[in-house]
């Protein structure tokens, strides 16, 4: 048995970074370890908070030992949590980087943490430089990648980006385990009517925080092509014609016009993490009011599960990635996706098998769309339930003592 600490976000903090942690301890400790969870007691000042709050409205994680201790902004709080940390003497700690604004406060834990001469430290890389540059991002990442022993990332740029700036220390790339702490699905009829959506249109989900890049204006965009041409397609019975892959350089067929009307819904689902009024006012432009189910607040855990239920189809029109959290959700629900040809997006959803990928531009959405109408959500089934073996936890852990052995 190892005791084992893991460094970042947890209850009550809300997101999918605590829900990643407490899923990850909840996994070390079924495997018979000592795991507890150090998480901040203060994460952002509130004016670098672009959200409503910080803090869940769930009740908390059961069975979990969770230490709110951390303020990210106190030079004292992180010698005495990392001095505590040090006499505690955990045999890994496992550390999140997800931002440099955080690469201070955790470099110095870590630094102090390391005195013992005992203590192995592996760090799970969400993202080396983050989506949105800001001054300072380079010299912190730098201050906290020195504080650390190996590293996991979840996406091939991440590596890339980890291997500008360290060479040498061992690193291992591991697949987004899966969200499976969220409730099993639901019928999909039981969840639009917990929505209040309609039985039978087709449903787009788009989840999470809303963010430039993330691409929800393409997506709007792409959503105002498909009402003004009228281009819904007519469904395809059967898949044995369909080609697999994407081929470097496709040229995407003529959109169809479908026989018989379809309505197609994009449901929001998330926070807005920027300012609102672009996006509505985008929308009041393109005349798509109709078109939206809008739920732009954070959307409680135990309601997830009615989100992507109720949905046909999720969609990621990002502008840029590394990984994403939706994509492990959505193979979790067992829910098809359209996604944009960035980072590791087209690598985890294989072209036409568990979904479509297209180019982040509204046209190519617009076509991704009607392709996967076309084919169907029972077509990409099979091949998602069989991707969907490779996104294990007990995989993630192994990758943890691994990397522990080899420093």
């Amino acid at each position: 048995m190892s005791k084992i600490v893991i460094i970042g976000p947890a209850y009550p903090l809300r997101g999918g970074l605590a829900t990643f942690n407490q899923r990850l301890a909840k996994q070390f400790s079924d495997e018979g370890h000592e795991c507890s969870i150090y998480s901040f007691s203060l994460q952002y000042p509130s004016f670098l908070f672009p959200g409503t709050t910080q803090y869940s409205i769930d009740p908390p994680p059961a069975d979990l030992k969770i230490f709110t201790a951390i303020n990210s902004i106190n030079p004292f709080n992180w010698i005495k949590i990392g001095n505590k940390l040090k006499k505690n003497r955990p045999d890994i700690i496992v550390v999140r980087y997800w931002l440099p604004f955080m690469g201070p406060a955790l470099g110095t834990i870590l630094r102090r943490v390391k005195k013992n001469r005992h203590t192995k430290i592996i760090a799970i890389t969400d993202n080396i430089l983050p989506h949105e540059k800001r001054t300072g991002d380079v010299p912190f990442t730098k201050y906290f990648l020195k504080s650390c022993d190996g590293f996991i990332t979840m996406s091939e740029k991440v590596m890339n980006d980890l291997r500008r700036f360290e060479k040498g220390k061992p690193a291992k790339q591991v697949l987004h385990p899966l969200y499976d702490n969220f409730g099993f699905p639901v019928q999909k009829e039981e969840a639009r009517r917990y929505l209040k959506i309609a039985q039978d249109d087709f449903i787009l989900l788009f989840f999470g925080f809303i963010r430039k890049y993330k691409g929800l204006d393409l997506l709007l965009d792409a959503m105002a092509i498909l009402k003004k041409k009228s281009l819904l397609p007519t469904p395809i019975k059967e898949p044995d014609a369909v080609q697999t892959g994407l081929p470097t350089g496709q040229v995407d067929p003529p959109l169809t016009t479908h026989h018989s009307p379809l309505t197609i819904h994009l449901l929001v689902a998330g926070e807005f993490y920027e300012d609102s009024e672009p996006y509505l006012q985008q929308i009041r432009n393109l005349g798509i009011e109709d078109d939206l189910i809008l739920k732009t607040n954070f959307i409680p855990d135990n309601e997830v599960k009615y989100y992507f239920s109720a949905a046909d189809a999720v969609i990621q029109p990002y502008r840029n990635a590394t990984q994403s959290g939706v994509t492990p959700l959505s193979y979790h629900f067992e829910k098809p996706m359209i996604v944009t040809n960035v980072g590791s997006l087209p690598a985890l959803v294989p072209h036409e098998q568990v979904g479509i990928v297209c180019e982040p531009n509204a046209a190519s959405i617009a076509m991704a769309i009607q392709r996967y109408i076309e084919l169907g959500e029972n077509y990409f089934l099979p091949h998602l339930r069989n991707e969907k073996l490779k996104y294990s936890w007990s995989t993630l852990t192994k990758t943890v003592f691994e990397l522990s052995n080899m420093v």
